[in-house]
Protein backbone atom coordinates (compact mmCIF):
# COMPACT_ATOMS: atom_id res chain seq x y z
CA UNK A 1 0.00 0.00 0.00
CA UNK A 2 3.04 2.36 1.08
CA UNK A 3 3.46 2.49 -2.90
CA UNK A 4 0.09 4.07 -3.41
CA UNK A 5 1.51 7.45 -1.75
CA UNK A 6 3.71 9.63 -3.88
CA UNK A 7 4.36 10.89 -0.89
CA UNK A 8 7.06 8.05 0.47
CA UNK A 9 8.63 8.09 -3.54
CA UNK A 10 9.90 11.98 -2.47
CA UNK A 11 10.81 11.58 0.92
CA UNK A 12 12.20 8.03 0.79
CA UNK A 13 12.63 7.96 5.04
CA UNK A 14 10.29 9.69 5.97
CA UNK A 15 8.30 8.04 8.78
CA UNK A 16 4.67 9.18 9.37
CA UNK A 17 2.78 8.65 12.09
CA UNK A 18 0.73 12.07 12.67
CA UNK A 19 -2.08 10.25 10.47
CA UNK A 20 -4.91 11.50 12.82
CA UNK A 21 -4.19 15.22 12.51
CA UNK A 22 -3.90 14.85 8.79
CA UNK A 23 -3.73 11.37 6.69
CA UNK A 24 -1.36 11.03 3.44
CA UNK A 25 -3.13 11.05 0.00
CA UNK A 26 -3.00 8.16 -2.57
CA UNK A 27 -1.96 8.51 -5.76
CA UNK A 28 -5.84 7.92 -7.12
CA UNK A 29 -6.91 10.45 -5.30
CA UNK A 30 -4.52 13.19 -6.70
CA UNK A 31 -4.85 11.96 -10.17
CA UNK A 32 -9.17 12.23 -10.20
CA UNK A 33 -8.27 15.90 -8.98
CA UNK A 34 -6.21 16.68 -11.48
CA UNK A 35 -8.21 14.84 -13.63
CA UNK A 36 -11.29 17.32 -12.98
CA UNK A 37 -9.18 20.15 -13.67
CA UNK A 38 -7.52 19.25 -16.70
CA UNK A 39 -10.33 18.06 -18.35
CA UNK A 40 -14.15 18.70 -16.50
CA UNK A 41 -12.99 22.28 -15.06
CA UNK A 42 -16.19 24.13 -14.98
CA UNK A 43 -19.19 25.24 -12.37
CA UNK A 44 -21.54 22.94 -10.90
CA UNK A 45 -25.75 22.96 -11.44
CA UNK A 46 -26.49 25.55 -13.58
CA UNK A 47 -24.68 25.41 -16.50
CA UNK A 48 -26.01 24.75 -19.71
CA UNK A 49 -23.14 22.70 -21.65
CA UNK A 50 -21.77 19.53 -21.33
CA UNK A 51 -18.82 20.29 -19.64
CA UNK A 52 -21.01 22.36 -16.47
CA UNK A 53 -23.29 18.90 -16.65
CA UNK A 54 -20.25 16.36 -16.70
CA UNK A 55 -18.48 18.64 -13.69
CA UNK A 56 -22.21 17.85 -11.96
CA UNK A 57 -22.41 14.61 -12.44
CA UNK A 58 -18.82 14.12 -11.12
CA UNK A 59 -19.86 16.32 -7.73
CA UNK A 60 -23.24 15.07 -7.29
CA UNK A 61 -22.07 11.42 -7.61
CA UNK A 62 -19.43 12.01 -5.29
CA UNK A 63 -21.99 12.90 -2.80
CA UNK A 64 -24.18 9.67 -3.78
CA UNK A 65 -21.13 7.40 -3.15
CA UNK A 66 -20.16 9.46 0.10
CA UNK A 67 -23.58 9.09 1.62
CA UNK A 68 -23.94 5.66 0.88
CA UNK A 69 -20.72 5.14 2.46
CA UNK A 70 -21.97 5.71 5.82
CA UNK A 71 -25.69 4.35 5.12
CA UNK A 72 -27.00 8.33 4.93
CA UNK A 73 -29.76 9.02 1.75
CA UNK A 74 -27.29 12.56 1.32
CA UNK A 75 -25.02 14.78 2.98
CA UNK A 76 -24.09 18.29 3.28
CA UNK A 77 -20.82 19.18 1.95
CA UNK A 78 -19.12 21.64 4.68
CA UNK A 79 -15.18 22.82 4.64
CA UNK A 80 -14.42 20.18 7.57
CA UNK A 81 -15.65 18.69 10.39
CA UNK A 82 -15.68 22.27 12.53
CA UNK A 83 -17.86 23.26 10.28
CA UNK A 84 -20.25 20.51 10.38
CA UNK A 85 -20.58 20.99 13.95
CA UNK A 86 -20.71 24.55 13.67
CA UNK A 87 -23.41 24.28 11.33
CA UNK A 88 -25.51 21.75 13.75
CA UNK A 89 -24.98 24.86 16.73
CA UNK A 90 -26.49 27.20 14.49
CA UNK A 91 -29.42 25.08 13.82
CA UNK A 92 -29.81 25.02 17.73
CA UNK A 93 -29.86 28.63 18.56
CA UNK A 94 -33.55 29.43 18.39
CA UNK A 95 -34.18 26.01 19.95
CA UNK A 96 -32.00 26.52 23.50
CA UNK A 97 -33.24 28.90 25.97
CA UNK A 98 -31.88 29.85 29.64
CA UNK A 99 -31.24 26.64 31.72
CA UNK A 100 -31.52 24.41 28.41
CA UNK A 101 -28.43 21.86 28.68
CA UNK A 102 -25.76 20.90 25.59
CA UNK A 103 -24.16 17.89 27.32
CA UNK A 104 -20.61 16.74 26.16
CA UNK A 105 -17.58 15.15 27.14
CA UNK A 106 -13.84 15.54 28.90
CA UNK A 107 -12.75 14.38 25.66
CA UNK A 108 -14.23 16.49 23.24
CA UNK A 109 -11.43 18.72 20.60
CA UNK A 110 -12.20 21.76 20.99
CA UNK A 111 -14.27 21.62 17.49
CA UNK A 112 -16.86 20.02 19.43
CA UNK A 113 -16.42 22.86 22.53
CA UNK A 114 -16.18 26.19 21.47
CA UNK A 115 -19.50 26.00 19.42
CA UNK A 116 -21.13 24.78 22.34
CA UNK A 117 -19.87 27.16 24.38
CA UNK A 118 -20.44 29.93 21.54
CA UNK A 119 -24.04 29.24 21.72
CA UNK A 120 -24.42 28.97 25.74
CA UNK A 121 -23.20 32.24 25.96
CA UNK A 122 -25.44 33.56 23.08
CA UNK A 123 -28.94 31.41 24.44
CA UNK A 124 -28.14 30.91 27.91
CA UNK A 125 -28.28 27.61 27.99
CA UNK A 126 -25.89 24.98 30.59
CA UNK A 127 -22.90 23.45 29.63
CA UNK A 128 -22.92 19.73 31.22
CA UNK A 129 -19.74 17.55 30.41
CA UNK A 130 -19.34 13.62 31.23
CA UNK A 131 -16.67 12.62 32.96
CA UNK A 132 -14.14 10.30 31.84
CA UNK A 133 -12.39 7.51 33.64
CA UNK A 134 -8.54 6.94 34.59
CA UNK A 135 -8.53 4.28 31.69
CA UNK A 136 -9.91 7.18 29.30
CA UNK A 137 -13.58 5.51 28.66
CA UNK A 138 -16.56 7.86 29.33
CA UNK A 139 -18.39 7.57 32.90
CA UNK A 140 -21.54 5.85 31.69
CA UNK A 141 -22.72 6.17 35.27
CA UNK A 142 -21.99 10.16 35.22
CA UNK A 143 -22.98 10.15 31.56
CA UNK A 144 -26.98 8.96 33.42
CA UNK A 145 -26.73 11.08 35.91
CA UNK A 146 -26.01 14.16 33.82
CA UNK A 147 -28.47 13.52 30.59
CA UNK A 148 -31.47 15.23 32.27
CA UNK A 149 -35.41 16.48 30.60
CA UNK A 150 -33.64 19.28 30.05
CA UNK A 151 -30.76 17.99 27.99
CA UNK A 152 -31.45 19.10 24.04
CA UNK A 153 -28.30 17.75 22.67
CA UNK A 154 -25.75 15.16 23.33
CA UNK A 155 -22.50 15.92 21.57
CA UNK A 156 -19.95 13.17 21.89
CA UNK A 157 -16.42 12.28 19.57
CA UNK A 158 -16.57 9.05 17.83
CA UNK A 159 -12.98 8.57 18.71
CA UNK A 160 -10.80 10.43 20.59
CA UNK A 161 -7.74 12.24 19.11
CA UNK A 162 -5.67 11.72 21.81
CA UNK A 163 -6.43 8.59 23.36
CA UNK A 164 -7.86 6.66 20.40
CA UNK A 165 -11.39 5.49 22.56
CA UNK A 166 -14.03 4.17 20.59
CA UNK A 167 -16.78 5.29 22.26
CA UNK A 168 -20.27 3.05 22.24
CA UNK A 169 -21.77 5.29 20.17
CA UNK A 170 -24.86 2.81 19.75
CA UNK A 171 -25.57 2.73 23.72
CA UNK A 172 -24.81 6.17 23.94
CA UNK A 173 -27.46 7.30 21.25
CA UNK A 174 -29.73 5.12 22.72
CA UNK A 175 -29.94 6.13 26.21
CA UNK A 176 -30.35 9.58 24.98
CA UNK A 177 -32.89 9.05 23.06
CA UNK A 178 -35.15 7.43 25.11
CA UNK A 179 -34.31 10.61 27.26
CA UNK A 180 -35.97 12.68 24.54
CA UNK A 181 -32.04 14.23 24.01
CA UNK A 182 -30.65 14.79 20.04
CA UNK A 183 -27.27 13.08 19.44
CA UNK A 184 -24.62 15.14 17.33
CA UNK A 185 -21.23 12.88 16.61
CA UNK A 186 -18.10 13.90 15.58
CA UNK A 187 -16.69 11.93 13.41
CA UNK A 188 -13.39 13.19 12.18
CA UNK A 189 -11.61 9.96 13.30
CA UNK A 190 -14.02 7.73 11.67
CA UNK A 191 -14.14 6.80 8.51
CA UNK A 192 -11.31 5.27 7.81
CA UNK A 193 -10.81 3.17 10.85
CA UNK A 194 -14.05 2.28 12.17
CA UNK A 195 -17.51 1.26 10.79
CA UNK A 196 -20.24 4.10 10.28
CA UNK A 197 -23.26 3.55 9.28
CA UNK A 198 -25.65 6.49 10.66
CA UNK A 199 -29.18 4.58 10.12
CA UNK A 200 -28.13 1.61 12.39
CA UNK A 201 -26.26 4.17 15.14
CA UNK A 202 -29.75 6.18 14.77
CA UNK A 203 -27.90 9.50 15.11
CA UNK A 204 -29.40 12.53 14.70
CA UNK A 205 -26.19 14.40 13.27
CA UNK A 206 -22.76 13.16 12.47
CA UNK A 207 -19.82 15.28 10.87
CA UNK A 208 -16.77 13.96 9.43
CA UNK A 209 -13.77 15.41 7.03
CA UNK A 210 -12.05 14.06 4.34
CA UNK A 211 -8.61 14.88 4.95
CA UNK A 212 -8.31 12.68 7.96
CA UNK A 213 -9.46 9.54 5.51
CA UNK A 214 -7.36 9.73 2.70
CA UNK A 215 -8.94 13.05 0.61
CA UNK A 216 -8.49 16.20 0.30
CA UNK A 217 -8.22 19.13 2.63
CA UNK A 218 -11.16 21.72 2.58
CA UNK A 219 -13.46 19.65 2.46
CA UNK A 220 -16.22 17.71 4.92
CA UNK A 221 -19.85 16.68 5.48
CA UNK A 222 -22.52 16.91 7.87
CA UNK A 223 -25.53 13.53 8.23
CA UNK A 224 -28.83 15.23 9.14
CA UNK A 225 -32.12 13.25 9.47
CA UNK A 226 -34.03 14.74 6.84
CA UNK A 227 -37.36 15.72 9.55
CA UNK A 228 -34.41 17.62 11.70
CA UNK A 229 -33.67 19.78 8.46
CA UNK A 230 -37.20 20.05 6.56
CA UNK A 231 -37.95 23.94 8.10
CA UNK A 232 -34.44 24.79 9.15
CA UNK A 233 -33.15 27.91 9.05
CA UNK A 234 -30.32 28.32 6.34
CA UNK A 235 -26.45 28.64 7.49
CA UNK A 236 -25.45 31.12 5.18
CA UNK A 237 -26.64 32.98 2.53
CA UNK A 238 -25.88 33.48 -1.43
CA UNK A 239 -26.39 31.58 -4.78
CA UNK A 240 -27.58 28.14 -4.69
CA UNK A 241 -28.81 28.00 -1.48
CA UNK A 242 -32.09 29.65 -3.13
CA UNK A 243 -35.63 28.98 -4.83
CA UNK A 244 -36.72 32.45 -5.59
CA UNK A 245 -35.18 35.75 -4.63
CA UNK A 246 -37.09 39.12 -5.07
CA UNK A 247 -36.05 42.18 -2.45
CA UNK A 248 -39.50 41.46 -1.24
CA UNK A 249 -39.11 37.92 -0.14
CA UNK A 250 -36.81 35.06 -1.04
CA UNK A 251 -37.46 31.25 -0.44
CA UNK A 252 -34.88 28.99 0.06
CA UNK A 253 -34.08 25.51 -1.83
CA UNK A 254 -34.49 22.25 -0.16
CA UNK A 255 -31.41 20.37 1.45
CA UNK A 256 -28.58 19.60 1.28
CA UNK A 257 -28.55 23.18 -1.15
CA UNK A 258 -30.35 24.81 1.22
CA UNK A 259 -26.93 24.46 3.19
CA UNK A 260 -24.23 24.80 0.63
CA UNK A 261 -24.25 28.57 -0.27
CA UNK A 262 -21.87 29.54 -3.35
CA UNK A 263 -19.50 27.89 -5.50
CA UNK A 264 -18.72 24.92 -3.63
CA UNK A 265 -15.28 23.13 -3.39
CA UNK A 266 -16.14 21.08 -6.65
CA UNK A 267 -12.72 18.95 -6.63
CA UNK A 268 -12.86 18.74 -3.05
CA UNK A 269 -15.81 16.74 -2.98
CA UNK A 270 -14.78 14.73 -6.04
CA UNK A 271 -11.73 13.78 -4.21
CA UNK A 272 -13.38 12.85 -1.46
CA UNK A 273 -15.48 10.66 -3.26
CA UNK A 274 -12.41 9.22 -5.03
CA UNK A 275 -10.79 8.38 -1.13
CA UNK A 276 -13.96 7.08 -0.26
CA UNK A 277 -13.56 4.73 -3.26
CA UNK A 278 -9.75 4.05 -2.09
CA UNK A 279 -11.15 2.49 1.32
CA UNK A 280 -13.67 0.71 -0.42
CA UNK A 281 -11.40 -1.06 -2.73
CA UNK A 282 -8.82 -1.73 0.16
CA UNK A 283 -11.74 -2.59 2.26
CA UNK A 284 -12.78 -1.71 5.77
CA UNK A 285 -12.00 -4.90 7.47
CA UNK A 286 -8.46 -4.36 6.36
CA UNK A 287 -8.01 -1.53 7.42
CA UNK A 288 -9.43 -2.21 11.33
CA UNK A 289 -7.46 -4.80 10.90
CA UNK A 290 -4.07 -3.37 9.96
CA UNK A 291 -4.62 -0.61 13.01
CA UNK A 292 -5.25 -3.15 15.44
CA UNK A 293 -2.05 -5.33 14.44
CA UNK A 294 0.19 -1.72 14.37
CA UNK A 295 -1.24 -0.80 17.56
CA UNK A 296 -0.36 -4.37 19.43
CA UNK A 297 2.91 -4.10 18.18
CA UNK A 298 3.64 -0.49 19.14
CA UNK A 299 2.45 -1.49 22.68
CA UNK A 300 4.60 -4.19 23.02
CA UNK A 301 7.85 -2.33 21.44
CA UNK A 302 7.14 0.78 23.85
CA UNK A 303 7.13 -2.10 26.72
CA UNK A 304 11.19 -2.30 26.27
CA UNK A 305 11.60 1.27 27.13
CA UNK A 306 10.69 1.56 30.80
CA UNK A 307 10.73 5.53 30.84
CA UNK A 308 7.40 5.59 28.11
CA UNK A 309 4.28 5.64 30.02
CA UNK A 310 1.41 5.21 27.14
CA UNK A 311 -2.10 7.88 28.65
CA UNK A 312 -4.52 5.59 28.79
CA UNK A 313 -6.13 2.00 28.36
CA UNK A 314 -9.34 2.28 26.79
CA UNK A 315 -11.36 -1.11 26.28
CA UNK A 316 -11.21 -0.20 22.83
CA UNK A 317 -8.77 1.91 20.74
CA UNK A 318 -8.47 2.93 17.13
CA UNK A 319 -4.58 3.25 15.57
CA UNK A 320 -3.89 6.28 17.92
CA UNK A 321 -1.40 6.35 20.72
CA UNK A 322 -0.47 8.66 22.92
CA UNK A 323 2.49 8.66 25.67
CA UNK A 324 4.91 10.23 27.67
CA UNK A 325 8.87 10.03 27.77
CA UNK A 326 10.14 9.56 30.57
CA UNK A 327 10.40 13.90 32.13
CA UNK A 328 10.89 15.14 28.36
CA UNK A 329 8.49 17.65 26.84
CA UNK A 330 6.56 16.09 24.55
CA UNK A 331 7.44 19.19 22.37
CA UNK A 332 11.53 18.45 22.69
CA UNK A 333 10.55 14.93 22.00
CA UNK A 334 8.85 15.63 18.27
CA UNK A 335 11.95 18.18 17.61
CA UNK A 336 14.49 15.61 18.64
CA UNK A 337 12.52 12.88 16.11
CA UNK A 338 12.09 15.63 13.32
CA UNK A 339 15.70 15.15 13.19
CA UNK A 340 15.59 11.48 12.24
CA UNK A 341 13.08 12.33 9.56
CA UNK A 342 10.30 10.82 12.20
CA UNK A 343 6.86 13.37 12.05
CA UNK A 344 4.74 12.59 15.03
CA UNK A 345 2.35 14.99 17.01
CA UNK A 346 2.94 16.63 20.49
CA UNK A 347 1.20 18.95 22.38
CA UNK A 348 -2.30 19.83 24.19
CA UNK A 349 -4.05 18.01 20.58
CA UNK A 350 -7.25 20.59 20.46
CA UNK A 351 -8.05 18.94 23.92
CA UNK A 352 -7.09 21.42 26.57
CA UNK A 353 -10.17 20.32 29.00
CA UNK A 354 -9.36 16.32 28.49
CA UNK A 355 -5.13 17.11 29.74
CA UNK A 356 -5.88 19.66 32.50
CA UNK A 357 -7.86 16.02 33.28
CA UNK A 358 -4.62 13.70 32.67
CA UNK A 359 -3.07 16.39 34.14
CA UNK A 360 -0.83 16.42 31.56
CA UNK A 361 0.92 19.42 29.51
CA UNK A 362 0.65 17.52 26.33
CA UNK A 363 1.24 14.27 24.96
CA UNK A 364 3.37 12.80 22.49
CA UNK A 365 0.90 11.23 19.83
CA UNK A 366 1.42 8.35 17.25
CA UNK A 367 -1.29 7.40 14.97
CA UNK A 368 -1.63 5.14 11.99
CA UNK A 369 -2.18 5.19 8.18
CA UNK A 370 -2.77 2.42 5.82
CA UNK A 371 1.34 2.99 4.66
CA UNK A 372 2.54 2.60 8.08
CA UNK A 373 4.86 -0.31 8.98
CA UNK A 374 6.43 -2.42 11.30
CA UNK A 375 9.82 -0.88 10.53
CA UNK A 376 8.13 2.67 10.41
CA UNK A 377 7.71 1.55 14.62
CA UNK A 378 11.02 0.38 14.70
CA UNK A 379 12.42 3.44 14.18
CA UNK A 380 10.28 5.30 16.31
CA UNK A 381 11.25 3.20 19.19
CA UNK A 382 15.36 3.56 18.34
CA UNK A 383 14.99 7.19 17.87
CA UNK A 384 13.04 7.33 21.13
CA UNK A 385 16.04 5.45 22.94
CA UNK A 386 18.55 7.85 21.40
CA UNK A 387 16.34 10.64 22.41
CA UNK A 388 16.46 9.71 25.94
CA UNK A 389 20.32 9.26 26.16
CA UNK A 390 20.68 12.67 24.73
CA UNK A 391 18.31 14.59 26.36
CA UNK A 392 17.42 13.13 30.06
Amino acid sequence: MRDDFPIFKNNPRLVYLDSAATIQRPQAVIDCISDFYERFNANVHRGIYDLSEHATQLYEGARKRIAAYIGAESVIFTRNTTESINLVAHLFEEQLGAQDEILLTEMEHHSNIVPWYLLAKKTGAVLQVVNIDDNGDLDLDDFAKKLTPRTKIFCVTHISNVLGTVNPLKELIEKAHRNGTLVCVDGAQSLAHEKVDVRELDCDYFASSAHKAYGPTGIGILYAKKELLKNARPYQGGGSMIHRVSFEKISFAEPPMRYEAGTPNISGAIGMGAAIDYIQKIGLTTLLQHDKTLLAYAQKRFKEIPAIAIIGNPKKRSGILSFRLGKLHPHDVATALNTETIAIRAGNHCAQPLMKRLNEPGTTRISFGIYNTFDDIDRLVAALEKTLKILS
